[in-house]
């Protein structure tokens, strides 16, 4: 799609510090990483949200990301990666990608970026898993 970078990544028209294009997708280096490292896997199509991956590319694109998180932990002396995603809320580049970051103990982020929220009780929690049930 015209004017969006990781489609001019994937395209080989902007220049990015690949770590693997293969027909699943292309990682390359994220260039504000939260740690040196830090990885962009993105499909080769123009997708926004995961939710327009097809269903039939699922397997292949996150085979992808889970070699890439290997590589990752495994190619920098990582204790782990965070794998994340955003889907259009907090998505600086509309365009799928998935981060994975490495981790070691010690480095600073503390789980989620996000603050942490308590149902009020039992019934609210079931309130809300009956809407995302119903929803699927």
């Amino acid at each position: 799609m015209a004017g969006c970078v990781f489609c001019g990544i994937v395209a080989g028209e902007v220049p990015a510090f690949r770590v693997v294009d293969v027909p699943d997708g292309v990682g390359f280096l994220d260039t504000r990483p939260v740690f040196r490292g830090h990885v962009l896997v993105v499909p080769r199509a123009h997708l926004v949200t995961l939710a327009e991956l097809p269903a039939g590319e699922l397997a292949g694109y996150f085979g992808l990301v889970q070699r890439v998180a290997v590589a990752v932990e495994s190619g920098l002396g990582a204790g782990g990666t965070f794998v994340a995603m955003n889907n259009k809320v907090s998505q600086s580049v509309p365009h799928l990608h998935t981060h994975v970051v490495p981790r070691t103990k010690g480095d600073g982020l503390r789980g989620f970026f996000w603050p942490r929220t308590r149902y009020t009780d039992d019934a609210e929690a079931q309130e809300y898993a009956d809407r995302v049930s119903a929803a699927l």
